[in-house]
């Protein structure tokens, strides 16, 4: 067959394989993807159920908590937060996972296009009984496009974008448990310099009181059991500071490598005390019908779910045939000056099909794996939602308790520091032994340090409560 009439085949068998094969095109096999529902409770128990008259910091109103640690008011803290999620290691690992989650989408688009390769070659050749050697020079250039009738490739680029929008969501997820993390550092951080703090006024009244038992044991009034029921209580209280300084000091080393620092690198300027951030009057919860969209774990996971689904189609597309349109372009010669020649050139274009026939039950396992995969995905959506309900809950109701703890422990200081005036006076008059005294002052010191870890706890059970709720989530970049 001449040149022209393999043209002229050409000419009449592509428009009809193309319009047949974009006729079928348009399909996708497997399952669409629909979006998951999950049930939401009308209200937050934590929120509706609180005690009649009794303070609570969140109310059900719409929630703006994207820079929720602005709220307490403490520079250090906004400045450590807002530090970290530029310069932290983790955020760095999730946005290099983000650019492979891209890479990878570039992959699947790539499965959609048409490739071709280039060859050449070049041989000296011998053959037996000829008089001389021969050269021999081949180039060829091979195109195929393999149309994607079932949509499995189609399927892969959606699997691919649901990769990229949870590789986006982690980065978020990342940002809300770092902010919290930073956070909760520094609070305990100020929270053991108070300790230290209380401890060191507690200890120089103890001073006072030990001085006044000796000289009362000099002059005859006290006994050497007064004496050493002071030194004993002097030292107990001494003891607890060094163990609040190395907590004060770790807390600082673990904020330092949050922001991807020495650990030593913040020793300068977080050592010196300083008080604890202020707990906000209130805190929009919102409706737990909001955390859906809000918490970017949540997100992340239906993402996923997405993902596994989309990769079920991939799997079902292999039962099918594969339609492909190839062209070749061929040049053999023994001479260079040849290489152009017709005689020297060959070509052919035209459609092909594969269609897996026998596989010995591969294609169907690999179908039901995806599907198993994409359960897998879809129980543990459940599960993330449910436990996003629990986390708020759980800090709703710590903070709430924690309010009434934090009452009564104030009026247990006011009581303290009225029996230890009152223990003083009676046993400066004889009326009373020192017993009493002692027992006071270590009282006042155990409701003073009790208090102290009242006003921590506040402020971690807010910090819990902005996490769970996925505030800080929105990333300050834009992904």
């Amino acid at each position: 067959m001449n040149t022209d009439v393999r043209l002229h085949s050409v000419s009449v068998l592509f428009p009809a394989f193309c319009l047949a094969v974009l006729t079928v095109s348009g399909c996708m096999v497997g399952p669409n993807y629909v979006p998951p529902k999950m049930t939401a409770p009308a209200e937050w128990a934590g929120v509706a159920k609180a005690p009649t008259g009794q303070p609570s910091v969140a109310y059900a109103g719409k929630s703006d908590l994207i820079q929720w640690w602005r709220q307490f008011n403490d520079p250090t803290m906004t400045a450590l937060v807002e530090d970290a999620i530029k310069a932290n290691l983790d955020i760095k690992i999730a946005e290099a996972q983000l650019r492979q989650a891209r890479a990878s989408r570039g992959v699947a688009v790539a499965g959609l296009l048409p490739s071709a390769n280039a060859s050449g070659s070049y041989q000296r050749v011998h053959v037996t009984g000829a008089s001389s050697d021969q050269d021999l020079f081949q180039a060829g250039l091979d195109a195929v496009w393999e149309i994607d009738v079932f949509g499995g490739h189609r399927r892969n680029l959606e699997s691919a974008d649901a990769n990229v929008q949870a590789a986006v969501e982690n980065i978020r997820d990342v940002q809300v448990s770092l902010a919290a993390e930073v956070a909760l550092n520094y609070t305990q951080l100020r929270g053991y310099q108070q300790e230290i703090l209380v401890a060191q006024n507690s200890l120089k009244a103890q001073q006072r009181t030990a001085e006044i038992t000796r000289k009362l044991f000099k002059a005859g009034f006290d006994t050497a059991l007064d004496v050493a029921n002071a030194d004993s209580a002097l030292a107990m209280t001494e003891a607890q500071i060094p163990v609040y300084e190395t907590e004060a000091q770790q807390a600082i080393y673990a904020l330092s490598v949050l922001l991807a620092r020495p650990p030593a690198d913040l020793l300068e300027q977080l050592s010196p005390t300083g008080s604890l951030p202020s707990v906000p009057t209130e805190v929009p919860a919102g409706l737990p019908s909001d955390l859906l969209r809000r918490r970017p774990d949540i997100r992340e996971s239906e993402a996923q779910l997405h993902a596994a689904t989309a990769q079920i189609g991939v799997a079902v597309a292999d039962f099918f045939p594969a339609f492909s349109l190839t062209g070749t372009v061929n040049w053999n010669s023994n001479l260079l000056r040849t290489w152009w020649n017709e005689a020297s050139r060959s070509f052919g274009v035209g459609p092909s099909v594969t269609w897996p026939i026998f596989q010995g039950g591969a294609i169907v396992s690999n179908v039901r794996f995806q599907e198993a995969l994409r359960d897998q995905a879809y129980i543990t959506y459940q599960k993330t939602v449910l436990t996003a309900f629990q986390d708020v809950e759980n800090a709703l109701i710590a903070f709430t308790k924690e309010q009434q703890h934090h009452k009564v422990l104030n009026a247990a200081v006011v009581a303290s520091r009225k029996a230890v005036d009152v223990s003083m006076q009676l046993y400066t008059v004889g009326q009373t032994d020192f017993l009493e005294v002692v027992t006071a002052q270590l009282s006042l010191y155990t409701a003073e340090s009790a208090l102290v870890q009242s006003n921590c706890n506040l402020a971690a059970d807010l910090i819990a409560l902005y996490k769970a709720l996925g505030g800080g989530g929105e990333p300050l970049p834009s992904y």
